[in-house]
């Protein structure tokens, strides 16, 4: 079933379409910091494209304005959730299946689409993934996002039955898109993806399973990568000079034996 925007799972635990955040009171159609509660939490549109967050350590997140705010629909601070507007095409991709690609030349920064599905709480997510078998096709996405004071803020994404064209995008060890969560109307995040780079028209689509493009891991051990040498390990067909040859692949959502 194609869904534009993520859906509540079938275990109910959580509404993405559910207004939490507070919005901002700016009266005018154009909000601008430091005057928006929104925008103080981060600025981080120039135009319609994102700002570039190469000289970060971490992607970070973006709130952008919602529903209670007080501006209106042109304010700068309205991207993600005015959805789709590129040209985009399933296409066989060989040796992976199905891929996307863009039917016209894509500037870095721009928003490309989200990976939408059905909101997940992580014993339906655990449950899901366990019963598939190593031939079956997995697109369970999980996000984790680390605080400042410690806490990790976790979000399942499934769109094996409800989902959008971002179901269909390939992972590569050298990607051009970047993922980063986005807040509209509610806590629950978007999952967002941008080009890193400018991308030509008829070039796939991909992005890095593991999250760790242009988000390197701390020294934590909170940011240390869940994946482990023994498990289902699928190859990895995006040709890169970088290629780990394998998937990434995160055992957090299996039982330990």
């Amino acid at each position: 079933q194609y869904s534009p925007e993520s859906v509540a799972g079938a275990d109910g635990h959580t509404d993405p379409a559910e207004i939490t955040l507070p919005g901002c009171s700016c009266s005018s159609s154009s909000c601008a910091a430091p005057g928006c509660s929104c925008l103080c939490r981060g600025h981080n549109y120039s135009g319609q494209r994102l700002r570039d967050t190469q000289q970060g350590r971490f992607s970070r997140p973006v709130f952008e304005c919602n529903a209670l705010c007080g501006c209106g629909e042109p304010c700068p601070n309205r991207l993600v959730q005015r959805g789709l507007r590129l040209r985009l095409q399933v296409f066989p991709s060989p040796g992976k299946g199905w891929g996307v690609r863009a039917l016209e030349p894509v500037p870095r920064g721009r928003f490309v689409c989200e990976y939408a599905g059905e909101v997940l709480g992580r014993e339906e997510a655990r449950r899901r993934m366990e019963a598939q078998s190593p031939q079956d096709s997995n697109y369970i996405l999980a996000l984790r996002e680390h605080l400042h004071d410690g806490r990790v803020l976790e979000t399942f994404v499934d769109p094996t039955r409800v989902g959008n064209v971002g179901r269909f995008l390939n992972h590569s060890c050298q990607p051009n898109l970047l993922m980063v969560p986005v807040r509209v109307h509610s806590v629950v995040p978007r999952l967002a993806l941008f080009a890193a780079t400018d991308i030509p028209a008829g070039e796939e689509l991909c992005y890095d399973y593991s999250g760790r493009f242009r988000n390197s891991p701390g020294t934590g051990s909170e940011h240390k990568p869940l994946e482990e040498n023994r498990g289902p390990r699928k190859p990895c067909y995006c040709g890169s000079p970088s290629c780990a040859s394998v998937l990434p692949w995160d055992s957090s959502l299996f039982s330990t034996p």
